[in-house]
Parts: C-alpha cells; structure tokens; sequence
C-alpha cells in the first residue's frame, strides 16, 4: 500500500466509496471536485495496485485544521488502512503549520470512534442533531 495526493482522476472513484461508505450526506461529484480550487485544502488515497482502498481530505487554515472525511473501503477497514490516512493528514497539518486537528463524527459510528481515539484524538464536545437525519455528531480534537 502506497499513500499519495489525490489526483482530479481519482473523484469519480472517490465520489463512488463517498457513496458507499456514507450513505445519509455523502460528498457530492462537485464538492470533491472543487476542492482543488482550494490551496487549504489536502486529499490523500491509499492505494494498492492502481486500487484505491480509502481517502482522506484535510482543510488547514491559520493554526487550526480540520480532518474533512476519511473512509476506507469495507472490505480494507481494520487492516491499517485508516491509521495510514489519518497519520498522513496529521503530517500535512504539521507541515501547513496546525496547532491542532479537529474532526466531526456521528456519535453512532463507533469504529471511527476507536480509530480516532487510537489516533490520539479526544472528545470536545458534541453538536445534537448535526446531520441531517438529526443523529448528533462528536467534535474530536488533537493537540500537534
């Protein structure tokens, strides 16, 4: 498994697991697409053999960044493909000059949860009925 900058080649894919992996409030084709018009923001694939087993986007702006999305094909999750991605982002962060990350999860989507934490990540708080389905989200945090 290799981790590089997502190309704009790579969306259609992208868009498709963003689909599968969050069913309820996926990325749209255009939001991904036009997050290269964004010098703050960094998207990172792993891949393995030309296939894309899981992405992640990071937004840096001033000292502060946010972890966009990360998802891993099902198939892939719980064999590291995750950490990778997110050790990557945390690394982009630094680089960008970030204090700290911030991320959004669904309070329900505990493996997420576990990788987060594992990844160093702590709760803040959380936002009640943040999606649109009304289920709360969990603002998570790490210190760089």
């Amino acid at each position: 498994m290799k981790l590089r900058g997502w190309k704009y080649e790579d969306i259609l894919t992208i868009s498709e697991m963003e689909k599968a992996c969050f069913p309820l409030e996926p990325w749209s084709f255009a939001a991904l697409a036009s997050s290269f018009a964004s010098d703050a923001f960094s998207g990172v694939v792993a891949e393995d053999g030309g296939e894309i087993l899981g992405y992640g986007g990071i937004t840096v702006a001033a000292d502060t960044a946010d972890i966009d999305n990360v998802a891993v094909r099902e198939e892939y999750r719980g064999g590291g493909v995750g950490t990778a991605i997110i050790t990557e982002l945390i690394k982009i962060a630094r680089e960008r000059g970030a204090k700290k990350v911030f991320l959004e999860v669904r309070v329900s989507n505990a493996t997420a949860m576990e990788l987060y934490i594992k990844s160093g990540f702590k709760g803040v708080y959380a936002r009640t009925r943040y999606y649109s389905d009304g289920e709360d989200c969990l603002v998570m945090s790490k210190e760089l």
